[in-house]
């Protein structure tokens, strides 16, 4: 979800983004948690001849071929585990868009994976926006965003990655945000 804030007598306008941090990300780092050790212990267990498992006894599966393919799958779901791990700590694809009236300034700010690129932050005037465009596509992959429009350069995603927001809320974004920054909304 995003939380607004409007404030100094209406001068600034900031929306924080939900990054990698949301229900799903959880979700899934459990599940495949789960799957990945069960299959690493199952793999072991074939390994060693001993029993590593609560739920069934796969001590006694040859471990060349099934053996290694448990140990392959248990490797692959624990690394997919690690993944969304570190993606959820470093709240990737996190961070805010402000518009502030006083400094005359457009900041979107996003953090990243690790690097040179950790801190993703991009700066532009009030002067250089053109519009507040709205994209709307149904079908097999709905999406449902905001882009900024700005003079010379393409056009700055300002709604977050993933699960599409209903078409109130973005129609209801876009426009204070038009309104805000007294642009024409496009799209809708």
């Amino acid at each position: 979800m995003t939380a607004e804030t409007i404030n100094n007598n209406d001068l600034i306008l900031r929306k924080d983004i939900l990054g990698s941090r949301r229900f799903s990300n959880y979700f899934w780092a459990v599940i495949s948690a789960i799957g990945g050790i069960g299959f690493l212990l199952a793999g072991l267990s074939s390994y060693f001849h001993v029993n590593l498992l609560v739920v069934s006894d796969t001590s006694g599966l040859i471990f060349f071929p099934q053996g290694v393919a448990l140990l392959f799958y248990g490797l692959a779901g624990t690394s997919v585990t690690l993944y969304l791990l570190t993606v959820i700590l470093l709240d990737v694809g996190g961070g805010y868009n402000e518009f502030n009236k006083k400094t005359g300034q457009v900041k979107i700010f996003r953090w990243g994976f690790p690097g040179k690129n950790r801190r993703i932050e991009l700066v532009y005037t009030l002067e250089d926006v053109q519009a507040v465009r709205a994209e709307i596509r149904d079908g097999l992959n709905p999406k449902r965003a905001l882009y900024l429009r700005v003079k010379k350069q393409r056009d700055l995603p300002l709604t977050r990655v993933g699960e599409p927001m209903s078409l109130s809320d973005l129609e209801n974004q876009g426009a204070e945000l038009a309104r805000f920054l007294q642009v024409p909304l496009e799209g809708l």
